[in-house]
């Protein structure tokens, strides 16, 4: 919906596909759907969820053996992010390196975009 031909939406890190692909295969999943929503308090949230079925407009990116697809709406939001999944002592989990983030709040849970972004 807001590709570049020949260049994927986002970058998935080998770790996040094997997390990815190790998640899809605990229930039969389809693979991770992600998006984002108002909300936190920099204003703006991602979203992750199961997929059991693919939407033939999300935008599809796989690899080895791990599929992302990425609402619709939240596709101009993501493009250029690379997902990639980190362990530490106190942690673990999906980080989004996302270059269109102008501001994120302090745990990093909520970020904000650039207001142009949303009106383009």
């Amino acid at each position: 919906m807001f590709g570049i031909p020949g260049k994927q939406a986002v970058t998935i890190t080998d770790k996040a596909a094997a997390q990815i692909a190790k998640l899809m295969a605990k229930d039969g999943h389809q693979g991770l759907r992600i998006g984002v929503k108002k909300g936190g308090c920099a204003g703006m949230e991602y979203t992750m969820d199961y997929v059991t079925e693919v939407d033939p407009l999300d935008e599809v990116v796989e690899q080895d053996g791990g599929r992302v697809m990425i609402a619709p709406m939240a596709q101009m939001f993501l493009f250029g992010t690379e997902i990639d999944y980190e362990v530490s002592l106190l942690e673990s989990g999906f980080k989004f390196r996302n270059p269109n983030v102008v501001d994120a709040c302090g745990c990093g849970e909520s970020i904000k975009f650039d207001e142009n972004l949303s009106t383009t």
